[in-house]
């Protein structure tokens, strides 16, 4: 093994039957997996047991991604810096099996440090034990996972921002969300943005935090639901002590920015839409004229 290791294992889904996950229990410490993200995929990525899904292992003949590209996939929880269980409100669940489009659960473990398996003997169990039901649950839960590309230029703060229209005439209510940066981050705040009829911006908070500190799905600030013609959009405020640039990786030397937002939906299936991610700096800002944004919480947006 070596560090900055990404690897994924699949679990197949009895997909004859459908499945409702409600809660999601790391077993892992942040002393050996940096973190653990769990992608629901039609398809996994490999057909071995274990293989390198590293985001920059796009290189090796050898790596995959956690689902095979071009089939429908998602993200349904992740962790990281010891987090701990996670269970879903009353009702809800994320469906998987029959009548969805998830068909197998891969687990990608991102092993930032491997002092601990160079004696040879030690072997790691890190994972999550994932509690479910067969009882249909009457909310469906999805996940919805703003970023950014772009890099972060030397001894500089930076905002790294995204933006993404609401499309889907669907009602989604926010329950919880979750920020990730590498060393770089200090706030990361998340924002439902809706225009009134004079053309007025009114921004609600749905979460912000210091990103270094456990990286768990926290209830959100605001839970009124958000509509189509909504918008929602991310910030990742980021100090760099470095003489050199940045970039997202993934990498701890590289940084990222996500805003996660886990939410349900009364009726019928979760949004379509499961990323939102912008160029990032430097080509792209909330301040952008195309963004078409006023009354931008600039002060809030950095400040816990």
């Amino acid at each position: 093994m070596r560090p900055e290791l990404y690897l994924c294992t699949p679990v197949k889904v009895d997909y004859t039957k459908s499945y409702y996950i409600v809660g999601f229990e790391p077993n892992a410490t942040m002393a050996t997996a940096h973190h653990m993200l769990l992608y629901g995929c039609d398809t996994p990525g490999s057909e071995s047991a274990v293989w390198n899904c590293g985001e920059m292992a796009g290189a090796s003949e050898y790596s995959h991604s956690p689902c095979a590209s071009g089939a429908p996939q998602q993200i349904i929880y992740a962790w990281a810096r010891d987090a701990p269980k996670l269970a879903l409100p009353d009702g809800v669940g994320f469906k998987v099996g029959k009548d969805s489009p998830i068909k197998y659960i891969v687990l990608q473990v991102h092993y930032a440090h491997i002092d601990h398996f160079k004696d040879g003997k030690t072997s790691d169990d890190s994972g999550i034990f994932i509690h479910y039901t067969t009882q249909p649950q009457p909310k469906q839960a999805g996940v919805i996972l703003l970023g950014t590309a772009g890099y972060i230029r030397p001894m500089t703060t930076e905002h790294m921002e995204t933006l993404c229209d609401v499309t889907e005439d669907k009602v989604i209510h926010p329950f919880a969300y979750r920020t990730h940066t590498h060393s770089l981050g200090r706030v990361v705040s998340g924002y439902r943005i809706r225009k009134d009829e004079s053309g007025d911006d009114h921004w609600t908070l749905l979460g912000k935090r210091d990103p270094l500190t456990p990286q768990m799905f926290y209830p959100v600030e605001n839970s009124e639901p958000i509509r189509k013609n909504d918008r929602l959009a991310a910030r990742c405020t980021m100090e760099s002590n470095r003489t050199r640039v940045t970039k997202i990786g993934a990498t701890n030397e590289d940084e990222m920015c996500n805003f996660y937002l886990m939410y349900y939906v009364e009726q019928g299936e979760p949004l379509q839409m499961k990323y939102c991610f912008s160029n990032g700096p430097p080509s792209f800002h909330w301040t952008n004229q195309e963004a078409q944004l006023n009354h931008i919480p600039d002060l809030d947006a950095s400040t816990l």
